[in-house]
Formats: C-alpha cells, sequence, structure tokens
C-alpha cells in the first residue's frame, strides 16, 4: 500500500481496487445512518406493509421461535399481535409453564391462546386422537372469529395495546394449524379458505408440520422450511426449560 493510499484510509475504507469511502458516506447511507437505536416506549401504532401470508414449516426446531420473535419485533413497533396455538398442550416432559407466555404478558400489545391439550395427535403418550380432533377444529373456529373480527376493524389504524383480540389485531400468529392439517385433524382446504377470508391488512403467519404444506404454493407470499440438520432430540435430550418451553 502507497503512503497516498494509507493517508486516505485513515478516514474511510479502502477495497481491493484501492477506492477508499468515506465512513460518514457509508453511515448516512445505511438504515438508521450507522448508529445503534435505543429502545424506545412502545406506543400503539398502525402498520404500513402488513397483509401478506406466511408459512413456516420443516423438521428442524424453530418455526415457533420464528414466529414469536416476530411477534415480538412487530408489537415493539406498537403494533396489535396475538397468537393462537393449535396442537401445544405439552407433554410429561415439560414443566406446567412456558416461558413464551410469560415474556408476551410483559409486552404491550402481544397477546396469545392455546387450544390445544396434553400430548400429541398419534402418540402413544396417553391422550386421545379424538380430543386432538376436537381440540384443533375448536382452534379452526376461533381462528375464523378472529380473521373475521380483523376484517371488521380498520386495521390502518393504531389498536389499543390492551384491546381484546376479537376488537382486531395487525399480525395473527396461528402456531402448528400446518401440523394439524399434516395429521388430518383439519383439511387443507380449510386453511386456504382462512387464508382467502383474511382482510387486506392482516398479516397471517402459519407455522407448523413437517410435510411441505404444497396447498399453500399459490396462497402464500413467503414459505420458509426449516431444516433439521442435527437434533440433540435424537441422542435422546430430552426439552429443556428455556429453549423448548
Amino acid at each position: 500500500m502507497s503512503d497516498e493510499t494509507a493517508e486516505r484510509s485513515a478516514d474511510g475504507r479502502t477495497d481491493d481496487q484501492g477506492t477508499t469511502t468515506d465512513r460518514d458516506a457509508v453511515r448516512r447511507n445505511t438504515p438508521g445512518r450507522g448508529i445503534t437505536p435505543d429502545a424506545d416506549s412502545i406506543a400503539a401504532s398502525a402498520p404500513e406493509e402488513f397483509g401478506l401470508v406466511q408459512a413456516w414449516w420443516g423438521d428442524g426446531k424453530g418455526k415457533t421461535t420464528a414466529a414469536l420473535g416476530m411477534g415480538a419485533r412487530a408489537a415493539g413497533h406498537g403494533y396489535r399481535v396475538h397468537m393462537l396455538q393449535f396442537m401445544k398442550g405439552g407433554a410429561d416432559s415439560v414443566e406446567a409453564v412456558r416461558g413464551e407466555y410469560n415474556a408476551i404478558r410483559a409486552i404491550p400489545g402481544y397477546s396469545f391462546e392455546n387450544t390445544g391439550h396434553y400430548g400429541w395427535h398419534g402418540m402413544a403418550d396417553g391422550s386421545a386422537d379424538d380430543d386432538h380432533e376436537r381440540n384443533a377444529r375448536a382452534g379452526l373456529e376461533r381462528a375464523r372469529e378472529l380473521v373475521d373480527a380483523a376484517g371488521d376493524a380498520d386495521l390502518t389504524t393504531p389498536i389499543p395495546l390492551d384491546a381484546d383480540p376479537d376488537a382486531g389485531v395487525h399480525m395473527l400468529i396461528l402456531d402448528e394449524i400446518l401440523y394439524a392439517a399434516d395429521r388430518g385433524l383439519l383439511s387443507p382446504e380449510e386453511v386456504i379458505e382462512l387464508v382467502d377470508d383474511k382482510p387486506d391488512g392482516l398479516e397471517l403467519v402459519l407455522t407448523g408440520s413437517h410435510e411441505r404444506p404444497a396447498y399453500l404454493a399459490d396462497d402464500a407470499d413467503l414459505i420458509t422450511r426449516v431444516g433439521k440438520e442435527k437434533h440433540p432430540i435424537d441422542a435422546g435430550q430430552r426439552a429443556r426449560k428455556g429453549t423448548e418451553y
């Protein structure tokens, strides 16, 4: 490097071709201008670009976790978020508490409900498949109510952070609904009907299923496969507090 290039590099950034970029210019053209933002208080607001359909599926860990994190991000902007969980009733390997519920309660504008119960469909865990089907259908009916409520609301305006989800939400997370459809407890056509009925401003997030939800190929705007390369459960590791529940 020449002395002249070294002098330029002190005030900027030099690439492989010897071109120096002014650091201040880089900051000005970076979202947030290169400044780490402070955390602001949460006030009710309305999104400008919500309205897509997302589907998260695969045999890897992280589908629900991703949806929960996205919900937290949306709620942090003051948008009203609600999560309805299908098929998440727990098992004897976990305690009767879920860390995500405690966290959601602490975030303004974020709420949840659960239509699941103990055990998993098709597993020899003492739970009855008829109960799973009955609870999955109850979850579907509740999802329809929430979609209809969002359709009756003005999603272009802020929704009070403490409002009941029946007053409308900006983001609706239907956790494990794809798993319920995969297990035959719901039909793919019923999931598609929910998608078709959602209002334009509602961000609808669907998770679950180890099988590809091919029926959503034309209806979902984002489809993410969460693939497993290695999982501790295969080596006998049980669910851990703080990571799985």
